[in-house]
């Protein structure tokens, strides 16, 4: 009975591969999702917002007003962008910004640009609209993105280009003048510009996260996506927000309100407190998560992988064809059993044949996790040299 354009759709790979490694007691490393909770004070003022300040009703269908300022007060700190409170709008997760956003803006007939590997909502969204995808692969080693490809996937058609930088499941943080490149396409093309930055602070060594709103003509055809749950180590809260131009953010205001109205209302208040954390608190998160990269890392090349080293996020994409194996697929559904580790393969995040062939032998594993579970997995994955 389900309509056609989302037969593809029925499950997700995090769904199959953590039922599996749930059924062999394998340590997952492939669904990214911390092990352990956010800030002390975050929790603890959620907690007060249920039990002490009875804030346990429907919130403002746009977002409480705490959160909005404190969505707008951040960006201005970071990046230096003026962005009105007014113009914030607070969704269910990224996830739900990203469709929302979608299902006002485009419809049959539409055409949406985004770089492969792709988070897999991005495909489901789309196709949710009645849009159609054109993909421009993001090819390894190096995660580079080819001009004429991204040329040629601009069309009459194209009503929004979809930039995920840091980038899942890559680990890639497109530079300044890779994102200029699209600005300028969509300019030519005058199409809406959407950017899932949720990893926005998860960026390492000499990498630097640009937000496209932040590029010269940018900013009045930008709509920004984030969230809370990467952040603050808190993915289940599912706290997110768009922001943009009244005229833009007018699209996902419209639809969200038809798929949750709202929730999360003592989460929000909190959320609002932890975004104004100081300096220590973000820089602390980035060197823990670039040691735990390297942690990670170290043990899967010990293992006989090759390492793609992240820039950004806390995945990491690595080759096993040393170790004799050369499909990706293949070997996500057998490393449980080999090895008692979970991961992903990359190539399901790919909808075109060209990156599906690119990244066939490839996996990714998760390392924003306890480092005695890094370790062990470490351990685990040396058994296959066997």
């Amino acid at each position: 009975m389900l309509v056609e354009r989302m037969r593809p759709f029925t499950s997700t790979i995090f769904t199959e591969i953590s039922r599996l490694a749930v059924d062999t007691g394998a340590i997952n490393l492939g669904q990214g999702f911390p092990d352990t909770d956010g800030p002390a004070s975050l929790l603890a003022d959620a907690a007060a917002n249920i039990t002490e300040r009875g804030l346990n009703q429907y919130p403002p269908g746009p977002g409480v007003p705490a959160l909005r300022e404190a969505v707008a007060a951040h960006q201005h700190r970071w990046y230096g962008l003026e962005v009105d409170p007014a113009d914030v709008v607070v969704t269910t997760g990224a996830t739900e910004a990203i469709a929302a956003t979608l299902l006002g803006l485009c419809g049959p007939g539409d055409e949406v640009v985004a770089f492969e590997p792709a988070y897999d909502s991005y495909a489901a969204a789309v196709a949710l609209a009645g849009a159609t995808l054109r993909t421009v692969p993001l090819l390894p080693p190096d995660f580079g993105f080819d001009d004429d490809a991204l040329a040629a996937a601009f069309s009459d058609r194209t009503r929004v280009v979809l930039v995920n930088t840091p980038h899942n499941p890559t680990g890639a943080v497109l530079t300044r003048d890779q994102l200029t490149r699209v600005g300028e396409l969509a300019v030519a093309h005058d199409a809406v510009v959407v950017t899932d930055e949720v990893y926005e602070h998860m960026v390492f060594d000499d990498a630097r996260h640009v937000p496209m709103a932040s590029l010269p003509g940018l900013a009045e055809r930008t709509l920004t996506i984030s969230s809370a749950g990467k952040t603050f180590s808190v993915t289940g809260w599912k706290v997110g927000w768009v922001h943009g131009p009244p005229e833009l953010v007018a699209a996902p205001r419209a639809v969200k309100q038809f798929l949750t109205f709202h929730g999360g209302a003592p989460l929000q208040p909190a959320v609002a407190h932890a975004l104004a954390l100081g300096d220590d608190f973000y820089t602390g998160l980035t060197a823990d998560l670039a040691r735990k990269r390297d942690l990670l890392s170290a043990g899967l090349r010990a293992a006989g992988f090759d390492v793609l080293t992240p820039r950004g996020t806390y995945f990491v994409v690595a080759d096993p064809r040393p170790l004799g194996f050369d499909d990706g697929v293949d070997l996500a559904w057998k490393l449980p059993s080999l090895c008692g580790v979970a991961a992903v393969p990359v190539s399901v995040f790919c909808p075109s044949a060209e990156a599906v062939r690119a990244y066939r032998p490839f996996v990714r594993f998760a390392f924003c996790k306890r480092d005695d579970v890094l370790e062990r997995a470490a351990e685990r994955l040396a058994e296959l040299r066997a």
